[in-house]
């Protein structure tokens, strides 16, 4: 299944780092909108992302219009606390692309407005304001991968003994 994760304006490199490193384990392509709230030299990002900047596929955008443009065929789903729709009542295809906003503000009302029925949420205490950005991005990424089985992913340990002292 190919996954396509989307960070519009992301702001703290140690999480983009994270997410880096959860695309490299899963095969998705990362794609970034700027304004990019850190350098992609910057060390925290670098460090957050370990030895796997190799093993993802990174593309970057002067504006969400920009890509939205580019794949305007596909699916999109727009991570938000202010949807409707659980991550898990939804389909997720082939090819589809998972949007995440700035740490700080989320994606722009206006976004969300236009693309309501494509919003989803990971379901928290009320009182709590958001998860944590890559934490989010691998809650729902890793749902994606269920619903199809995790087809092509190791998912057996190599354990031979187990014990519980």
């Amino acid at each position: 299944m190919g996954i396509n994760v989307v960070l519009v304006e992301p702001e703290i490199p140690q999480n983009t780092g994270n997410i880096a490193r959860t695309c490299a384990a899963i095969g998705a392509n990362l794609h970034l909108v700027e304004p990019l709230g850190f350098s992609v030299e910057d060390k925290y990002l670098k460090r957050a992302g370990l030895d796997y900047w190799s093993d993802v596929k990174i593309t970057y955008y002067k504006s969400f219009n920009e890509l939205r443009e580019k794949y305007k065929d596909h699916t999109f789903f727009y991570a938000t606390t202010k949807a409707q729709n659980s991550y898990t009542d939804v389909i997720y295809p082939e090819d589809c692309f998972i949007v995440f906003g700035k740490e700080t503000a989320g994606l722009p009302e206006e976004l969300l407005a236009r693309n309501r029925e494509w919003c989803i949420r990971i379901p928290m205490k009320s009182d709590i304001r958001s998860l944590n950005l890559s934490n989010s991005v691998a809650i729902i990424v890793y749902e994606a991968l269920r619903q199809n089985n995790f087809i092509g992913f190791n998912t057996k340990g190599n354990l031979t003994k187990c014990s519980w002292r």
